[in-house]
């Protein structure tokens, strides 16, 4: 009698104390998370994410003898745009799969018959990948940087460290993307395709927009730096420059302004820029989940 009773109140929701909500988004975490590093796609993704990794670390090294801060410094330069690529598709399309997948598949409405909310469902799949995606992150920055320290020593690892750090939230920011695509779609195709065109948007349309709007609307400088920091894209760029000690001025005018006028506030906008898009998508994405009335 007592289960049935706690299984007739709306998927356990305002009945169940804090602790039983927490460790329902643990297991839910942790089930995601065994199902994500068991996938073929964590396999794929992480050894392209790898192998890449390492050929850039390859050239980075080419002509640089002993000298270990060029060896880190000049590998953290050119990861740049090969983590603006990889890393934000390997999200979105992570997220993408979520709720959408759970949907499609019919198993959706089992995890909501269970005694738990909609929110802990969520926030519980979001944890879980995410965990796996840093880790897959993790074992290719991991075997790039054994490659380094073998070949160039460890001087400059702490610019590395702090790509690996930027990156991770760059990838739980697209992770929340993805998600709130995967609650809005019913199929897994229409979630997918829509995450591709989310990425191209971001990585290409972005730029070339950018651009185009700054010579057509004849923006001002302060107005090209907004827009590019509230991509979460260029935020991670410019993050990564300014915490390596390099200058902005090799954007060109925008990253002078950047520098020369906000200063020491400048990693700070950045960081809390990349910090929204991994905070605001998800809550949204909570917030329409929690309020749908069907599966």
């Amino acid at each position: 009698m007592s289960s049935v009773a706690t299984n007739s109140t709306p998927l356990g929701i305002g009945r169940v104390p804090v602790p039983s909500r927490l460790s329902g988004t643990v297991r839910f975490a942790q089930r995601e998370f065994r199902d994500a590093i068991a996938s073929k796609w964590f396999l794929l993704y992480t050894i392209a994410f790898t192998v890449l990794a390492v050929g850039v670390s390859f050239l980075s090294l080419s002509g640089v003898g002993s000298h270990g801060f060029a060896g880190f410094g000049r590998t953290t330069a050119g990861l740049l745009n090969l983590i603006m690529l990889v890393v934000p598709l390997m999200a979105l399309t992570a997220g993408a799969g979520t709720i959408a997948g759970e949907r499609e598949r019919g198993t959706l409405l089992y995890l909501l018959a269970q005694p738990v909310s909609r929110t802990q469902v969520l926030f519980g799949k979001y944890i879980g990948l995410a965990a796996s995606l840093v880790c897959s992150l993790c074992i290719g920055f991991g075997v790039s940087a054994g490659v380094l320290a073998w070949r160039a020593g460890g001087v400059g690892v702490g610019a590395f460290a702090m790509l690996v750090a930027f990156t991770a939230l760059l990838a739980l920011a697209m992770l929340s993307v993805g998600v709130l695509i995967s609650v809005v779609s019913r199929r897994t195709t229409v979630a997918t395709g829509l995450a591709m065109f989310a990425w191209l948007a971001l990585v290409f349309v972005s730029d070339l927009g950018l651009m185009a709007s700054s010579i057509v609307f004849k923006l001002r400088v302060q107005e090209i730096f907004a827009l590019a920091a509230i991509n979460p894209l260029q935020s991670f760029k410019m993050a990564v420059i300014v915490n390596m000690n390099a200058s902005l001025d090799v954007l060109g005018p925008v990253g002078a302004y950047a520098s020369h006028i906000l200063g020491a506030g400048l990693p700070w906008i950045l960081t809390a820029s990349l910090t929204a898009w991994a905070v605001l998508p998800l809550g949204l994405a909570a917030l329409l989940f929690a309020r749908r009335g069907s599966v």
